[in-house]
């Protein structure tokens, strides 16, 4: 086997090298680059920023109404379930801060519009934020999180104030789950 010295001897040649220093050496250091012109050169793009999103307006609101559709099924599960499993009635708004037993309608219907209110608000935020989904997710959040506890504001007996923010709950998390991912195939990266 040869080495940058010479042939190999049991190790020996490539010690006596680099003992005498007659072994490889470094290589000199670069030369300096040539003084650059008064022009700076262009600036790289800006990697870190994101890139403006494109909607595509018919699939978000195709994926807003069978949101609705779900969130009103879910909301009408929940009412049942709530009712009928363990026996908790859940109310809803009679007028005038007074709470009433609701049938399972209102609570559909009522989780369709916010569905549909929901796609709206993120149709405006797809039009003005650059990060529409991100802003999304956080509203709905909030918006959750404030419906779930409202019903514990009220004088109503504790199973029905867990019942109506369990219905609230499970409506918000499929509203918010499912228009996210709705809002993210509608938005499309750049050009493309």
């Amino acid at each position: 086997m040869e080495t940058p010295d010479g042939p190999r001897a049991g190790g020996r040649a490539s010690y006596d090298a680099v003992r005498t220093g007659t072994g490889p050496q470094p290589s000199p250091p670069a030369p300096p680059p040539p003084p650059s012109s008064s022009v700076a050169p262009p600036a790289p793009p800006n990697r870190g920023a994101p890139a403006r999103s494109r909607l595509n307006a018919g699939r978000l609101w195709a994926g807003g109404v069978m949101t609705a559709g779900v969130a009103g099924l879910t909301a009408m599960v929940a009412v049942v379930l709530a009712r009928g499993v363990f026996g908790v009635s859940v109310f809803g708004p009679a007028g005038e801060g007074v709470q009433q037993d609701t049938s399972a309608t209102v609570p559909a219907v009522t989780a369709a519009g916010a569905a549909l209110g929901a796609t709206g608000a993120l149709h405006v935020l797809a039009l003005l934020s650059r990060r529409p989904c991100r802003v999304f997710s956080w509203l709905v959040t909030s918006a959750t999180v404030a419906l779930v506890l409202l019903p514990f504001t009220t004088d109503a007996a504790t199973g029905e104030k867990v019942g109506a923010a369990a219905v609230r709950l499970a409506v918000g998390v499929t509203v918010g789950a499912m228009l996210s991912a709705v809002g993210r195939g509608a938005l499309r990266r750049g050009g493309r």
